[in-house]
């Protein structure tokens, strides 16, 4: 293997002990436990690089991850943090963002900060509502119920299905009934103040969903992630797979990149191997499919399983919206004019429930309610600004990918004169918000580019764009299906569709998969950490 621990050439083996399908964070979390174990892994990535929504992209003199824009747990301190120094064997290292991690600016002046304490978050509420300690004391105690209950729920999706029903009773019930709960109903009971409900959930960027529709659990999971902090990759986001599959390779493990799955091979009710989209078949004893789930019953599996009524169970759950992502290059201190390793929320409006931003071509365009900022070189202490002081920043929002749909088909680069003119428009409209909140960044601006849900669909291809696959709603929790054992004897489910949402969220799917593969090694492995 080289430095990079994959290659585009094929492998000269045609079996092996697992095929991973996807090299996302739950796919390199799925493998490297595999490996660990002793497994000889292949890892299949159709992109031209690996990682998922941890790869990064380069133009002349920047690079630019593409999702990873603050990971919480990754110390020590934290089990996940464990498996994860375990699984590099400490190579992978991880730069705090500061006591600061995430920035918040609301209408009318208003601005608060989210810290790497629990108690400074606490008190950071308290001191914008002073008189609002008992729910805000309510709101992180529900938060502490989610999380305590959590740990069995996760358990039982790698449990055998003939357990389901025990561990369904046991394991898992607690966490159900917080699953079941809805965002707006907990923060609603607990205050009047419209405002302090707002910040309460004003982190749903983190899971793209709003909270009239959120699992209320998903975004106490989110809260209690980021408890300590928030956490960037050093050397940037690129490394994860470097150090993660790297570890495979080691083990006698392969990734091969550009290679496109065509469909998964199942024989006698028993997954064997895969079918590339060349006519390559490897086979394996086990396959773990972590191109999500939703994207797997779609796209990978034979068609008499893809029309089974749990099948369709799952097709017919909707993904989290897309989202726009305006790459920014920039020649100067940006320090000076504001810029920090800390994300900045700007939101247009109190209102939470305006999560997407309203745009259609050959229509006027409106301002977006919230814009996701955030300054990737500003994170990673390995960067080097050089004599022209080069720095990147990034700007997301939602919208529908709808909107996008009728170019789908055209060819990435090439999708028409119409289509760059209306990615034109919402670049300019996108990049005069950004400068309104930030002016003092204009003349230090040397690149822009823009980024819509057609480049998610063709370089990572979950459903229909979303950054976070299946909208994490109540109805997400019951569909028994979302789970690392799938009804297909030796197939298996990774990522974050099998857990939460997010890099670790996914990284607990890549573990639940493994754990379902190999029950009594893995989880071994893991208790022993």
């Amino acid at each position: 293997m080289t430095e990079k621990s994959w290659q585009k050439a094929a492998p000269s083996a045609r079996e092996f002990d697992a095929i991973v399908i996807g090299s996302g964070m739950g796919g390199m979390t799925s493998a490297a436990i595999l490996a660990k174990l002793g497994q000889k892994v292949l890892v299949l990535e159709q992109h031209y690089t690996p990682g998922g929504f941890t790869h990064a992209f380069k133009r002349p003199g920047y690079e630019w991850d593409v999702g990873v824009h603050a990971v919480g747990e990754v110390t020590l301190h934290s089990a996940l943090g464990r498996l994860l120094a375990h699984l590099t064997d400490s190579r992978l290292k991880w730069a705090s963002l500061g006591p600061v991690y995430d920035e918040f600016y609301f209408p009318d002046g208003f601005r608060i900060d989210f810290p790497d304490s629990p108690q400074q978050f606490r008190a950071n509420l308290i001191e914008a509502f002073p008189d609002e300690v008992e729910a805000i004391d309510g709101y992180l105690g529900e938060i502490r119920k989610v999380t305590k209950a959590m740990r069995g729920y996760y358990l039982s999706k790698a449990l055998p299905r003939w357990l389901k029903g025990v561990a369904d009773l046991t394991l898992a019930s607690e966490a159900q009934t917080q699953l079941e709960r809805l965002t707006c109903d907990v923060v609603n009971d607990l205050t009047d103040d419209p405002k302090l409900r707002a910040l309460m959930v004003a982190q749903w960027g983190y899971y793209g969903s709003p909270p009239s529709r959120s699992s209320f659990a998903i975004q106490a999971l989110v809260v209690k992630h980021f408890s300590h902090g928030g956490f960037y990759p050093v050397g940037g986001s690129k490394r994860i797979a470097v150090e993660m599959l790297r570890t495979v390779a080691d083990a006698g493990g392969y990734t091969q990149i550009r290679a496109d799955v065509d469909e998964i091979l199942v024989r006698n009710g028993k997954a064997t191997g895969v079918r590339l989209k060349d006519g390559t078949e490897y086979t394996s004893k086990k396959v773990i499919s972590a191109a999500g789930v939703q994207s797997t019953m779609n796209h990978l599996l034979p068609a008499e399983y893809a029309e089974k009524d749990w099948a369709k169970d799952v097709r017919a759950l909707n993904p989290a919206p897309a989202h726009v992502c305006l790459y920014l290059g920039f020649k100067g201190d940006i320090t000076e004019a504001g810029a920090t390793a800390a994300n900045k929320w700007f939101y247009r409006t109190w209102d939470c429930e305006q999560t997407e931003w309203i745009v259609a071509p050959g229509e006027e365009i409106p301002e977006a309610p919230c814009l996701y900022c955030s300054f990737p070189s500003l994170k990673d202490p390995e960067h080097n600004p050089g004599p022209e002081v080069r720095h990147t920043g990034e700007v997301v929002t939602f919208v529908p990918f709808e909107v996008f749909e009728k170019w789908r088909d055209t060819r990435w680069m090439k999708r028409g004169d119409d289509y760059e003119a209306f990615k034109k428009e919402i670049a300019d409209e996108l990049l005069k918000q950004f400068l309104k909140e930030m002016p003092e960044l204009e003349p230090m601006l040397d690149h822009v580019e823009l980024s819509t849900p057609l480049s998610t669909d063709h370089f990572v291809r979950p459903s229909k764009g979303s950054i976070y696959g299946i909208e994490p709603t109540p109805e997400r929790f019951r569909t028994s299906e979302l789970s690392a054992r799938s009804k297909i004897k030796n197939l298996y489910f990774s990522g974050s569709e099998v857990a939460s949402v997010g890099v670790m969220g996914a990284m607990v799917g890549g573990m639940l998969a493994a754990v379902a593969a190999e029950p009594v090694k893995a989880m071994k492995m893991i208790k022993g950490l």
